[in-house]
Order: C-alpha cells, then structure tokens, then sequence
C-alpha cells in the first residue's frame, strides 16, 4: 500500500488510519497493532509539526517475515535517529524537551532507518513477524 497525502494539514487521523485498516495489517494480533499505531502516530506528528512539508507518502509493505512502513516528505531535511536518546531515568524537571517518540519507536519497532533522497526525508521503521 502506498497513499499519499497532499495537503497533510489537520489530516493526521486520516493518515494514521490509512495505514491501521490497510490489508497488510489485517490479521496482525491487536498488541503488535497497538506498537504500530503508537509509532505511526509518533512519526506522522513529528512531520506534521516540524518538517514544513505540505504532503505525505505513506507505505507499507508486508512479507512472510517483516512489515515495514515507510514515511518520505518533501520538508527540511532531519535525522530523526541523530538525535541522543533522551535520559528516561532523570527527573522530569531536568529532561530536555522532545525526542521521546523516536526514541518510542526504537523500543518497540526491530529497525529504523533514515536516509535524504531527492530532497526528500525517507524514514523506515520494520517489525518482524
């Protein structure tokens, strides 16, 4: 499934259910489907707010083995996986703002993977099956 998504402005639920009720993700058991849409919702919110891109190509793929659901837009470039992993462990007041979702999606997907291409951010996140 690829969807793309122009303008993405205030769609952000659509685009999130289009990748939850896409077929690739139709017999997946509902606590893989609950870490998906947590990292779904983590990354489509980071380019809503912060890329400045005003579309959205949204994937996934399936295979016997792995799904892998891929963002690219045409905002500023970013590497999401640049960025320090924040300190879970220090207290609130002393934790810096941002970074927690990627670092979310760390935890709970197998791979993330960040490229620029064509003037575009391409990030990939794969869970094996």
């Amino acid at each position: 499934m690829i969807h793309r998504f122009d303008p993405i402005e205030g769609r952000n639920a659509d685009i999130i259910e289009s990748v939850m009720n896409c077929d690739e993700l139709k017999d997946i058991n509902d606590g893989l489907k609950f870490k998906i849409r947590l990292c779904v919702e983590e990354v489509e919110e980071n380019i809503l707010c912060y890329s400045g891109s005003t579309w959205v190509e949204v994937s996934v793929e399936r295979t016997d083995t792995k799904l892998t659901i891929g963002f690219r837009d045409g905002g500023v470039e970013f590497d999401p996986l640049s960025m320090e992993d924040p300190d879970i462990n220090a207290p609130l007041e002393k934790r810096k703002v941002g970074g927690l979702g990627i670092f979310l999606c760390k935890q709970m997907m197998d791979s993330l993977e960040y490229r620029f291409e064509n003037r575009c951010n391409v990030f990939s996140m794969t869970k094996n099956l």
